[in-house]
């Protein structure tokens, strides 16, 4: 194969990571306006954050919180997903989608996915439901950036009286584009009941750690504000100790508050959501430039198909890349994937793999062992180049011009 024109190597690069944040001048500010403010937790930025966030996705509701895995946690127990439930959860996601539910007691269906997107189908949910006689919901992930067959996936779930979670850390700014509802935006829930988002720094947009979930129940908003705050409420009226609640004059002590359920602090703070508001206003200005980074990389990879191809690519969705995923038939290639990662690190050009299976964890292997034949070939062929919204076009052709050399293509 004949390699196409490459710019020459530029003398001592500095490093590029897999990914990694954009801080700029008015963030550093809006933090340093909290820093020197009245509150740094519990303060006027969290309902800011959340407000742009909802206005965003086109949620009537956002409730943030600490990461992305508290968010998914707040999710389980928003929904009484605990002991004696089943959930589905693609095997090709970080351990959190699995983990953070089962932590609150349920067990996990893991289900395959496509090999070329990473993604759970209808036909792979279906099977999970099968094995497992019974769920009661499904955490849907959309990998990468993409999404896959929401109204079908969604169609499937009610079909069997199951509850939809979309964990949408990675598409947060993507739209699904339907067939019968048109398109919407990720996090507008027309296809779920709750959607997760992260914004840890290689995310769409930085908080330093922070996630939210997105509903349009007014009632599960206010689970999900329990979920995050210790199970407390100062609402009087949802104060049932009435003696110690009210004075003489029925109303309400200026001190209590109320126990509803015991749960945990998963609560972000001021600082957190000022570098979050400021972000999120530059969304479409971080996604435009992975877009076009991500362009340039399918343009370059072209030629060097089919030991190297991009991440297969779905009809229903306009993508917020998080990561860009290149296919490599590391057989044909000739070199082992760590091999090749080693060298590459040496270019200085870092990469990662997202992710090994989780239902070959060996944990979830004891505990709910299952065969996923799609997703061992994701994971077999799976290595995320560097993306981010600090790159351009110059960096992947760096990138590329390094792995063809590597590969020896």
């Amino acid at each position: 194969m004949s390699a196409p024109a490459l710019k020459a190597r530029v003398a001592a690069p500095s490093f590029l990571p897999y990914s990694r944040q954009v801080i700029e001048e008015d963030d550093i500010a809006a933090v340093t306006e909290v820093l020197r403010g009245e509150y740094l937790t519990t303060g006027p930025m969290v309902a800011r954050f959340e407000a742009a966030l909802a206005s965003h996705t086109g949620a009537r509701h956002a409730v943030v919180c600490a990461n992305g895995t508290a968010a998914l946690h707040m999710a389980a127990r928003a929904l009484g997903l605990g002991p004696g439930t089943k959930i589905v959860v693609p095997s090709i996601t970080f351990l959190a989608t699995a983990s953070a539910p089962h932590m609150n007691g349920a067990e996990i269906v893991f289900a395959d996915t496509d090999p070329n997107t990473g993604l759970m189908t209808p036909e792979t949910l279906s099977i999970a439901i099968a094995r497992a006689g019974k769920a009661d919901a499904v955490f849907n992930v959309h990998l990468n950036g993409q999404c896959g067959a929401l109204e079908e996936i969604a169609a499937i779930a009610r079909i069997n009286k199951m509850k939809i979670v979309d964990d949408a850390c990675h598409t947060l700014g993507a739209t699904y584009v339907g067939s019968n509802a048109g398109a919407c935006r990720i996090g507008a829930n027309a296809h779920s009941d709750l959607s997760v988002f992260s914004f840890h720094p290689v995310k769409a947009i930085a908080m330093g750690e922070g996630g939210a979930v997105t509903t349009n129940d007014p009632d599960m908003a206010r689970r999900l504000v329990l979920a995050r705050n210790h199970g407390m409420t100062r609402e009087p009226q949802d104060f049932t100790n009435l003696a110690d609640a009210f004075d003489g004059e029925a109303r309400a002590n200026p001190w209590y508050y109320e126990l509803v359920e015991p749960e945990f602090n998963w609560r972000a703070n001021d600082i957190q959501c000022a570098l979050g508001v400021s972000q999120l206003a530059k969304l479409d200005r971080f996604l435009a430039r992975r877009r076009a980074v991500v362009a340039a990389y399918d343009a370059l990879l072209a030629p060097y198909a089919p030991v190297v191809k991009p991440l297969g690519r779905t009809r229903s969705c306009l993508p917020a890349w998080h990561l860009y995923v290149a296919r490599i038939d590391f057989k044909q290639a000739g070199i082992a994937r760590a091999a090749l990662m080693r060298a590459l690190q040496g270019e200085g050009i870092g990469t990662q793999v997202h992710y090994f299976p989780v239902h070959r964890q060996p944990y979830y292997a004891k505990r709910f062992p299952a065969t996923l034949p799609g997703a061992d070939l994701y994971y077999s062929r799976a290595l995320s180049l560097p993306l981010s919204a600090a790159m351009d076009e110059d960096d992947a052709e760096r990138v590329v011009d390094a792995l063809v050399r590597v590969l020896k293509l």
